[in-house]
């Protein structure tokens, strides 16, 4: 596990604080959260966030890769849009699902917690997610074509590869009907090399293989 770049239970402290406990919890989930959230939820809506949009540039060290060879996990950087599903989650439970989301998503303090306004196509609510800063260390830059490639051939972490973690989260936005180009076309180059380089599949299993979550849950759409 690398060396947390922050601490991060007083970020957790902070947003249970503004959360206050009293309301139900709203949480917006723009990758593997939308097809793997891990926590108990009573509604979700398709919608969308602006001033913030989904992005394929942080290194994931743990989850998607490795410190010896890192892979990718998305990041919420701020500028244009982004759409993704909210998930309402019973004041009850709130406490438990932030304690497993900071288990899983802030081990090393990367994200921002912030709550944004979500707008479904009902209204709007204030929802918990977790953005990404362009000054953090976990933040790739600009990656070329060929960076993609090597990437989606070689990393893999604890959850699987870098890859099939595009992959899902592209079939999953698919499933929606949320269209993102971006990454759409680099799954696409990924799939590509590796039609034309069958040798290149051999590292897209699970360093360390997980149970598949059971739903936990119904759900709206």
């Amino acid at each position: 596990m690398p060396q947390p770049l922050r601490d991060p239970k007083p970020m957790l402290d902070r947003v249970i604080e503004e959360w206050g406990g009293h309301q139900d919890l709203w949480i917006f989930g723009y990758g593997s959260l939308i097809w793997r959230p891990e926590f108990g939820f009573i509604e979700r809506h398709p919608a969308r966030v602006h001033g913030w949009h989904r992005a394929l540039k942080m290194w994931s060290r743990v989850n998607r890769g490795t410190v010896e060879n890192p892979g990718l996990v998305f990041g919420l950087l701020s500028g244009g849009s982004c759409r993704g599903m909210v998930f309402r989650i019973p004041a009850a439970d709130g406490l438990e699902a932030l304690g497993r989301l900071w288990l899983r998503e802030m081990p090393t303090g990367v994200y921002d917690p912030r709550w944004l306004q979500c707008d479904m196509a009902h209204g709007s609510v204030r929802a918990l997610t977790f953005t990404l800063s362009r000054r953090s260390p976990n933040f790739t830059g600009h990656l070329d074509d060929e960076r993609y490639r090597h990437i989606f051939t070689h990393a893999v972490g604890r959850y699987g590869s870098s890859l099939d973690y595009a992959q899902q989260t592209l079939l999953e936005l698919q499933r929606h009907s949320i269209h993102d180009a971006a990454l759409a076309r680099l799954v696409r180059l990924a799939e590509r090399q590796l039609s034309e380089s069958p040798d290149c599949g051999d590292a897209a299993k699970p360093v360390y293989p997980v149970a598949e979550s059971k739903p936990t849950s119904s759900s709206k759409e």
